[in-house]
């Protein structure tokens, strides 16, 4: 029986639930092929990014489990401790 989704016809919004997800391999010459909604660490540690408006900036010692909203083009390897980079659309 397929999956009931009342929430279906609603528009997906950047305040509503994570609907999908992804891996991230930080990379410093390759921009995210989909651009998240929210990343994910598995490791305490910083992370280094291009923002979707393409400024730079380590983020220090996130924190993980914790679902942070940013919109990040890029993920650094340069700069990035934290592992187990997940990206949330």
């Amino acid at each position: 029986m397929p999956i009931s989704d009342p929430f279906a016809s609603h528009a997906q919004s950047l305040n509503g639930p994570v609907t999908g997800g992804f891996d991230i391999t930080p990379d410093d010459a390759t921009d995210l092929t989909t651009l998240p909604r929210g990343l994910m660490v598995s490791t305490t540690g910083d992370v280094a990014v291009t923002f979707a408006d393409g400024s730079s900036l380590v983020l220090p010692g996130l924190t993980p489990g914790v679902i942070y909203p940013l919109r990040t083009a890029r993920v650094l390897a340069s700069g990035t401790t934290a592992t187990g980079l997940k990206g949330l659309v």
